[in-house]
């Protein structure tokens, strides 16, 4: 699974979830914050996520994510690890 696969199911929970959100709009070296997303929509967000990818990341590495960029970055390295 690539980045770009990542990011496209990241995109898609943030459109499902966070209200008042264009597709074009979405730039990934913003935070969730930014598109006016709150604290249970990041966690809904990130969980859904999670559970489509079929990956975990310790909540201690989620903490210091600062825009969704670094979410795919965790993801992606969790997918990564997973392979092995």
């Amino acid at each position: 699974m690539d980045r770009a696969e990542i990011l496209s199911v990241i995109k898609r929970n943030i459109l499902e979830i966070v209200e008042d959100i264009d597709e074009s709009d979405l730039d990934p070296q913003k935070s969730m914050k930014d598109y006016g997303a709150t604290s249970l929509d990041i966690v809904e967000v990130v969980s859904s996520s999670m559970r489509e990818l079929r990956v975990k990341v310790p909540r201690s590495e989620l903490n210091s994510i600062e825009n969704i960029d670094g979410l795919v970055d965790a993801l992606h390295a969790a997918a990564l690890q997973k392979a092995l």
